[in-house]
């Protein structure tokens, strides 16, 4: 549902009749505003008269020039349980107390995926519940919990679970607030924003998955904020990434420490500016730099990552792109270290490049109330783009994809989705299957 068509059916609720449906129609208003503003909360008054007004104001802020893409996490904020405070039964009325706001909200995803010449699989890939807490106006809590694939056993490898957000915020001016507990690195498109009806194809991009080590969080605190004009950022100082386990396959996938006692001695500096102030455009400019060598003895490499991204519609046409590059500092060290360490040479790179774009085309009238996107993406990404001295890459790792599919969506938070993948590398002796894959994600 865009601006304007909240806007009117904000106005005719407002002089409707209460009827028993009419709250509920105002709470799911309020929560498309919370997809444009996550900062919006609802008058504590219970009036539905105000409430309707408060809606019009914030709706009226939002259209010139356009309503820009919601802020990352949390990417909605879901109904609010309003706790009335109970009467003390005395003679003298008590101070009100300021509502009680537990927001509760998810998504979930399962999948079909089949490579050439193999079996099918069916795998329930994401569990996710996100609960959040309004202390006060100004002290906020969100937080996300996700069990992986479905069935956790100790010790064997069926799945996870993980707690990929759990975070305060101290809202102090709109320019400059406060954030502090488990974080979602602010790198890329999808690692703050990875809800399944949020992008087109089954899995996530591969760029965003071994350059940008997506999904990628970790304990740390910062600062975040708007400075107008479109402009909004998050800086944080996070754990760093742990260079023991990357590999020349995934890169530096298996380095995040996911918060599990990580390692602050050398914490790492990451950020992210983004800009919106063009009616459907947002630009993203994300840096990261740490030390990354706390598990090792001789050698303690940095990672360096940067990245640049783009999203904008025109029409029925969104476009979508990402160029990310990733350096390993003493790379070559590295190898050597752990050579020594595991008794094989991993041949990990310093440095790690990949970009993807994106067209995609919504083939439905904007009238109905359904949405379907055919889209294609095409990725390029080489987890040995460059080596260290004395070092050759392997060519099975400079890999290419396309991706062409559809999504449909019932509704606007489900997705239900097809894909295609024909996987390419330089190799002329290892040679990557091409997959089909089917999914449906939901989030509310």
């Amino acid at each position: 549902m865009n601006g304007v068509s909240i806007l009117i059916l904000a106005a005719g609720l407002a002089s409707a009749q209460v009827d028993p449906d009419l709250e509920r129609r105002i709470t799911e208003l309020e929560k498309k505003i919370r997809l444009l503003e996550p900062g919006f909360a609802a008058a504590a008054n219970r009036d539905l008269a105000l409430r309707v007004a408060a809606l019009e104001a914030k709706i009226s802020e939002l259209l010139p020039p356009a309503a820009p893409e919601p802020s990352p996490q949390p990417a909605r904020a879901p109904e609010v349980l309003s706790l009335q405070p109970l009467s003390s039964g005395s003679a003298r009325t008590p101070e009100p107390e300021p509502e009680l706001r537990l927001p509760v909200a998810g998504y979930m995803d399962f999948h079909f995926n089949k490579e050439r010449t193999q079996p099918g699989q069916l795998d329930f890939h994401r569990f996710v519940l996100l609960f959040g807490h309004s202390f006060s106006d100004r002290i906020k809590f969100w937080s996300e919990l996700e069990v992986e694939h479905a069935f956790v056993e100790g010790g064997e490898e069926k799945g996870e679970v993980e707690l990929e957000q759990a975070y305060l915020d101290f809202l102090i001016h709109p320019a400059f607030n406060l954030r502090a507990g488990m974080l979602l690195t602010p790198i890329g498109i999808i690692n703050e924003r990875h809800e399944p009806p949020s992008f087109n194809g089954v899995e996530r991009p591969f760029v965003e998955t071994v350059i940008i080590p997506t999904t990628w969080f970790d304990t740390g605190f910062g600062a975040t904020g708007e400075f107008g004009n479109g402009f909004r950022y998050r800086a944080y100082l996070m754990s760093g990434l742990d260079a023991s386990e990357f590999d020349a396959e995934e890169g530096l996938r298996n380095g995040r420490q996911k918060g599990f006692q990580s390692s602050f001695r050398n914490p790492a500096k990451a950020a992210r500016l983004e800009y919106s102030g063009l009616r459907r455009l947002t630009l993203g400019l994300s840096g990261y730099s740490g030390s990354a060598g706390f598990n090792l003895n001789t050698v303690n490499p940095r990672v360096d990552i940067f990245s640049f991204d783009g999203r904008y519609r025109a029409g029925r046409v969104d476009f979508r792109g990402l160029f990310a590059r990733s350096y390993i500092r003493r790379a070559r060290e590295l190898n050597f270290e752990l050579q020594r360490d595991r008794g094989n040479l991993p041949n990990i790179a310093r440095q790690l490049q990949g970009y993807y774009v994106e067209p995609a085309i919504h083939v439905l009238p904007r009238r109905f109330r359904n949405d379907a996107v055919l889209f294609a993406r095409y990725e390029k990404f080489n987890t040995q783009h460059r080596m260290p001295e004395g070092f050759l890459p392997l060519p099975e790792f400079n890999r290419s994809a396309w991706v062409i599919g559809a999504t449909f969506k019932p509704n606007a938070d489900i997705a239900i989705k097809f894909d295609y993948i024909f996987n390419r590398n330089a190799s002329s002796v290892i040679r990557p299957r091409d997959s089909v894959n089917l999914g449906i994600g939901w989030w509310f």
